[in-house]
């Protein structure tokens, strides 16, 4: 790339950081390194130098791009309001655009997100491949189920061009899907155990883009965000399980900036919230769970900035018990644990940490998270860790967790 190529960020939100070093403590790479390239402030700083400065994007430029986490617990922590997630994808896109990160096999593995039919087949023969020992354990990946079981169908007709209160999308997704089917059909019981009919998303809304946008390839996120929008017509409400899949959603107006994907993202709810707003319709349990330890998944507690939902719904079944780490991120960040494995271990290990010392002084065992990555990245620490919606189902249902 040329020295004196722009990385097309917009000035007023690059100069917004004022370098006050709030957002040090809430960094995932800055406190599992010290080092002050591997911050915020220090990215932004390097940004600035190619933007601005006209410094080269050398190898250290797209380490330091290429190891954040993108949690963005950084945003809620700064007085200013610095979008670093934008700015931080803004980079990402200019630099796989110039083919300096997401190689062709990342590309090609994403690619598969969006045809689900070979994503299923692909994963059941992986998961083969782990019976047989041949995957590398570097990896992070939990154990893949060789069946999934029957998938979500819908349960009412609905108007879609109606709003009505008992009516709504679920969006199933790709690998949450593929790799936790069941976590969909637990929601789906939750949501008819409260008297709510369920549509599935029709072709195309198979995969929402999420991780695309991580690995700066934002034509293809934006191509899957049209398709997504075109899955779903209507007015009711869309309901998500997957806290980076509920966060991509509601980003749907910035990634392609028309009325119409702004309007479809006003739709977007987390399932939690949705529940959370609605536990009079939801049947007391049958069977009232222990203590349960709440993860918040960064792209829940950050991005959409939901604290409490998930707190109130497990409240409903069993005793929520909080880590009191500020939403320490736990490493996964979607394909970060398979693309940066050394960093993304040493970030999970200050939240393994968290976890056993609080279960062990609060009698917990079970943790609950409403993210598929985070879930399989701490499961594959050897945490037994749970989707809020299976507890609730179980505890409804009175078969316990």
């Amino acid at each position: 790339m040329a020295p004196d190529m722009m990385l097309h960020l917009d000035d007023d939100e690059l100069s917004s950081c004022v370098a006050c070093g709030l957002c040090l403590p809430h960094c995932p790479t800055y406190r599992a390194t010290g080092e002050e390239a591997l911050s915020p402030r220090g990215r932004i700083d390097a940004m600035r130098a190619v933007q601005w400065r006209d410094a080269p994007i050398d190898d250290q430029f797209v380490e330091f791009m290429e190891t954040c986490v993108q949690c963005r617990g950084c945003e809620p922590a700064c007085p200013s309001g610095v979008p670093f997630g934008r700015l931080m994808e803004g980079t990402r896109d200019t630099l796989a655009t110039e083919g300096r990160i997401a190689p062709w096999w990342q590309r090609r593995g994403l690619g598969l997100l969006a045809h689900h039919r070979l994503l299923l087949a692909g994963s059941t023969g992986l998961a083969v491949l782990q019976r047989l020992r041949l995957v590398p354990r570097r990896l992070g990946l939990p154990r893949l189920p060789l069946r999934r079981g029957a998938a979500v169908r819908s349960t009412g007709a609905g108007n879609p061009a109606h709003v009505t209160t008992g009516h709504v999308w679920f969006f199933t997704g790709c690998v949450m899907d593929a790799w936790m089917r069941s976590t969909h059909r637990s929601t789906a019981e939750v949501l008819a155990a409260m008297g709510t009919t369920i549509s599935v998303p029709g072709p195309g809304g198979g995969c929402c883009g999420a991780l695309h946008t991580h690995a700066g390839l934002t034509r293809d996120a934006r191509r899957l965000a049209e398709r997504v929008i075109a899955s779903m017509p209507g007015h009711d409400p869309v309901l998500v399980n997957s806290a980076g899949c509920g966060a991509a959603l509601q980003d749907y107006g910035h990634l392609l900036g028309t009325d119409e994907a702004a309007a479809f993202s006003a739709r977007v709810l987390d399932v939690h919230a949705w529940v959370a707003d609605r536990l009079d319709q939801l049947p007391e349990p049958a069977t009232r769970l222990g203590p349960i330890m709440v993860q918040d998944p960064c792209h829940l507690r950050h991005v959409q900035r939901d604290l409490v939902s998930v707190r109130r719904v497990l409240a409903h079944v069993a005793e929520p018990v909080d880590l009191h780490d500020d939403g320490l991120c736990c490493g996964a960040g979607g394909a970060y644990s398979a693309m940066q494995p050394e960093l993304s271990g040493r970030i999970r290990e200050k939240k393994v940490a968290v976890i056993e010392t609080v279960g062990a002084r609060r009698g917990a065992s079970v943790v609950a998270s409403a993210n598929p990555g985070c879930a399989m990245h701490l499961t594959a620490a050897g945490l037994d860790v749970r989707h809020p919606m299976d507890l609730v189902a179980a505890a409804v249902r009175g078969s316990g967790r």
